[in-house]
């Protein structure tokens, strides 16, 4: 039944509170509702995690009619509609996962007026059968959400979104809003020009996650890497992204094999697997997705606590959704980026790929800006937020950068070895083979090329690969070779690198980083208040049993930042309990007394 909050019966905060358990709007939030709710059209850009989805879902509970959300992903629809459902709230998804009894009874609810929200996927909502069906009824409004969908300079660009402009055309009168967590200045106004929202308000959140932390290490043995990162997470959830499906398997059976709770993940598996995959990490039932980029967006999952690119993003934009998949419940969370040379190499062979030049163009700009980002010796916040177009006033004391300042060196004397050895082996071979000749490798290749003969054959034997890898990267990202991609990626001088190579200036790096630093974890705390580590768990275990028997994701019955609350403020009635973020009447209802039966018996023992 249709839920009771039309806007005759309170104000969006009370329905905030009432519904959805939120004490206080964030920053925003209600400018964009009050807005929505007058009829009035929006452009909405929020970091993940930051409530966008509330800018609508409000408004849809106080506007006459349903409102239309276009969701890309099975998946997001699946998740938020559950998430509604649980809140009270009457939510539906109309998509190609339904049976046809299912399909048949959303539209039966559709037209008699029963739902308060739809979810639906941009080609089914564009079908000429269903845009028939929604001149019949009355609209709230659309949600546009992963707009950045819609713009050829978005990191996901899909062409199917394109043609959602046609709405305006032939629904003028009904509010539209467009919702997106990344999209630098390009993207925004393609997105406003193709969903004709020339005369929406504009509201740019901001891009920062300040509970996340950064951290670039080199790539060098990587399986290692992970495993050392792992080490102190064994009990978190977290994501593992990978660039290939091979590489998602294999990283998925080391991790099985050491007896860690880790499943692959990636578009060539069946759709059961991988909903089983998706389904046991939801209910924390898996700890760890091995995953291509196929798996997250829209994964509503609060509790990750970690992700880990175990190699290079192909663009900013989608390092920074991925990683924004971490610590959308506001509690700290950490990734860690494995920057490897040749992963540049792979990530440009697979754009070259494509047959669109301008397209091509486009990614190649974004990938150099990612390959930026990972070099750069800045603020990671820093750096990150400035290709979003917003700046920090100080660095932000929360990455690798920050907490430990790399160490920098006088790299002259290696430089010049490096430009040597690429220029005595004829500008005709990669990285790792130059590597190889400095280092004096004993392998036959070298010998059938006679590079064993050469002046520059063993002059750097007495560093490890990992320094010549990262010190060609620097040489490569400061101007002086470059990578002929088209040619196998061999390294070629350029005019810059002759006054070094003639010790006329001086070349002073980073020194390389290998290993996850051994840093002091997040402290645990939520809204500033220290909580109470072994309540959280016993509230999390308790959590695990309702979602088990309710037959949904622990989270659908209450956040990590809730159950920290909780933990924090000790409520022992139904009052205290109310005042907790995320807890509302429905919610109290199902499973107030449950948890206050936890803190009352903990604080008794």
């Amino acid at each position: 039944m249709k839920i009771n909050t039309a806007s005759a019966s309170g104000t969006s905060l009370e329905t905030l509170q009432r519904v959805f358990g939120y004490q206080a709007f964030r920053p925003y939030q209600q400018q964009i509702i009050d807005d929505l709710i007058a009829g009035k059209d929006a452009f909405v850009l929020m970091p993940t995690g930051g409530g966008k989805s509330l800018c609508f879902q409000i408004p849809a509970l106080h506007r006459p009619g349903v409102a239309i959300v276009v969701s890309p992903l099975i998946s997001l629809m699946k998740d938020q509609v559950d998430a509604l459902q649980a809140n009270g709230v009457a939510a539906a998804c109309y998509n190609s996962a339904l049976r046809t009894d299912e399909a048949r009874q959303v539209l039966s609810q559709l037209h008699s007026g029963q739902l308060d929200l739809l979810y639906v996927a941009p080609e089914r909502l564009l079908s000429s059968d269903f845009l028939a069906r929604l001149g019949d009824l009355q609209i709230a409004l659309f949600a546009i959400d992963e707009a950045h969908c819609v713009s050829q300079w978005g990191h996901d660009f899909r062409p199917e979104y394109v043609q959602l402009g046609r709405l305006r055309e032939q629904f003028p009168s009904v509010p539209m809003v467009a919702l997106t967590a990344t999209a630098e200045k390009q993207t925004r106004l393609d997105i406003i020009q193709r969903l004709h929202l020339h005369n929406a308000r504009r509201i740019i959140a901001g891009f920062d996650r300040p509970n996340i932390r950064y951290t670039v290490i080199d790539k060098a043995k990587p399986y290692l890497q992970l495993s050392a990162f792992l080490d102190s997470r064994r009990q978190e959830s977290g994501i593992v992204y990978c660039l290939s499906r091979k590489r998602v398997s294999e990283v998925a059976d080391k991790l099985q094999a050491d007896g860690i709770s880790a499943a692959a993940y990636h578009a060539g598996l069946p759709a059961d697997v991988r909903k089983q995959v998706q389904d046991d990490f939801l209910r924390d039932d898996l700890q760890i997705v091995v995953a291509t980029v196929a798996f997250g967006m829209g994964i509503d999952k609060p509790n990750v606590r970690f992700v880990v690119h175990y190699d290079l993003p192909k663009n900013i934009e989608s390092y920074y959704q991925e990683t924004g998949r971490a610590g959308r419940d506001g509690l700290p969370a950490e990734v860690l980026l494995l920057f490897g040379y040749g992963d540049i190499a792979i990530c440009r062979g697979l754009i070259e790929q494509g047959g669109n030049p301008e397209q091509k163009r486009i990614e190649i700009h974004k990938l150099n800006a990612m390959v930026a980002f990972a070099e750069s010796g800045t603020c990671r916040r820093r750096a990150l937020l400035g290709y979003f177009g917003e700046s920090l006033e100080e660095d932000c004391g929360n990455c690798d950068i920050c907490l430990n300042p790399p160490e920098r060196y006088n790299a002259t004397e290696d430089a010049r070895k490096a430009l040597s050895c690429v220029y005595r082996v004829g500008q005709r071979f990669g990285v790792g083979h130059v590597i190889e000749v400095l280092r004096g490798a004993k392998i036959q290749r070298i010998f059938d090329l006679r590079h064993e003969q050469l002046s520059t054959y063993g002059i750097g034997r007495e560093k490890s690969q990992a320094h010549w890898s990262h010190l060609l990267r620097q040489l490569i990202h400061h101007g002086y070779l470059e990578q002929d991609i088209a040619n196998y990626s061999v390294l070629k001088l350029t005019e810059a690198a002759r006054p070094l190579l003639r010790g006329e200036i001086q070349l002073t790096i980073s020194k390389p980083r290998i290993k996850p630093e051994r840093k002091k974890r997040p402290e645990r705390k939520i809204v500033g208040l220290e909580y109470d580590l072994e309540l959280f768990n016993l509230l999390r275990a308790r959590r695990k049993q309702i979602a088990d028997r309710d037959g949904v994701p622990p989270y659908v019955v209450f956040g990590d930042a809730s159950l920290a609350e909780m933990a924090a403020t000790l409520p022992t009635d139904n009052e205290a309990l109310l005042q907790v973020n995320g807890v509302g009447q429905i919610k109290l209802q199902r499973y107030g007394a449950e948890f206050i039966d936890v803190i009352v018996g903990y604080m008794c023992r």
